[in-house]
């Protein structure tokens, strides 16, 4: 990374066409090409969710988006589609993302549990940020998950 990370938390009717562009591309890039997974990103939740993203040098190198309650869990908020691109990965961003993710969570959607789908090889890494698994293994997109749920 050139510059500092530039970290942005907005709703869907506050990104503008390019942020929300690329969004989507990171998306594509980690999820679709590298995970070789073919699936619906546009599946309806970004309509209602917060997206929390960081920039470096105007390009977004890292995203989640944060669910309310009643979207994808009926008792619970949720984290979702994880991203940082090759470029910056080993450099801490992935940990920051989290902690600044948690951080957005808690701010917008106070007094809520945090629920994930975790693809299981990363359970150490979510654990580290107090989550724990609730179900058994089962798998989405064919690639193994696990759920985990952070109170």
């Amino acid at each position: 990374m050139n510059e500092p990370l530039v970290w942005k938390c907005l709703h869907f009717k506050d990104l503008t066409l390019l942020q929300l562009h690329d969004l989507m591309k990171i998306r594509q890039e980690v999820f679709v090409v590298e995970q070789d997974c073919p699936y619906l990103d546009a599946d309806g939740k970004d309509l209602d969710s917060w997206h929390l993203f960081a920039e470096s040098n105007g390009e977004v190198v890292a995203c989640t988006r944060l669910v309310p309650k009643g979207v994808s869990y009926p008792d619970a908020v949720s984290i979702g589609r994880v991203a940082t691109s090759q470029k910056i990965r080993g450099q801490g961003v992935g940990k920051e993302l989290m902690q600044h993710s948690i951080k957005w969570i808690q701010k917008i959607f106070p007094d809520n549990q945090i629920r994930i789908s975790a693809q299981t090889y990363l359970k150490k890494y979510y654990e580290s940020f107090d989550f724990v698994q609730y179900t058994e293994e089962y798998l989405e997109d064919d690639i193994p998950h696990i759920g985990m749920v952070r109170k």
